[in-house]
């Protein structure tokens, strides 16, 4: 994959680990590059990194050759066994606690937001996931509605079903509502699915 050129907003990672769920990296990867936010995929390890369901993808980077200290958000892809990959990276979670602490972009969707609860960074906040991992989010505000939950910088989503709200939900915090709104309607996105602001940062 190539990165985007940057238009405007974070410098953004996405990593992937083995396992991870194909349609919301791919989703959240496609949606935020036609927004022209820059997207950096970055694997856990080098070489092409294989989904939960047999499709491989080749990242721009290993996550091992980047400067973590240049990223500015963070979304991170569901899946299993990736989301287990991803809990146990100390680099990810370091990443989570600082851009946490620094109140920056981070966001989650399926049974990814089990990161976010490893990180610590979710404790009294209102989130959701997937419905397999709400019970695993001790000290969050697990919530079934609706399907894109933000709490300040943090956001959150269920699953597949749920993935193009989810990325067009952070094109509206990085580039706005209006774009965002474009895309959903060039894209044949449900109106109901489009998001009505962009509160990053919040």
């Amino acid at each position: 994959m190539s990165s985007a050129p940057l238009s405007t907003g974070p410098r953004l990672l996405v990593p992937l680990a083995p396992g991870f769920e194909e349609v919301e990296a791919v989703t959240i990867i496609d949606v935020l590059r036609r927004a022209e936010v820059e997207v950096v995929v970055a694997g856990l390890e080098p070489g092409l990194i294989t989904g939960s369901h047999g499709i491989a993808i080749q990242p721009d980077a290993a996550l091992g050759d980047l400067d973590l200290d240049s990223f500015e958000a963070l979304v991170l892809p569901g899946g299993l066994p990736g989301t287990d990959h991803l809990e146990a990276d100390e680099r990810i979670v370091r990443l989570t606690q600082r851009l946490a602490g620094e109140g920056a972009p981070t966001a989650a969707i399926c049974a990814a937001p089990r990161v976010l609860h490893t990180a610590g960074v979710i404790a009294g906040r209102e989130v959701t996931s997937h419905p397999s991992v709400r019970g695993m989010l001790d000290g969050a505000i697990a919530v079934h509605a609706p399907a894109v939950v933000k709490s300040g910088a943090v956001t959150t989503s269920q699953g597949v079903g749920t993935a193009l709200a989810f990325a067009l939900s952070l094109v509206a915090d990085f580039r706005g509502v209006e774009r965002a709104r474009q895309l959903g309607e060039a894209m044949v996105v449900d109106p109901r699915d489009w998001p009505s602001s962009g509160n990053v940062g919040a």
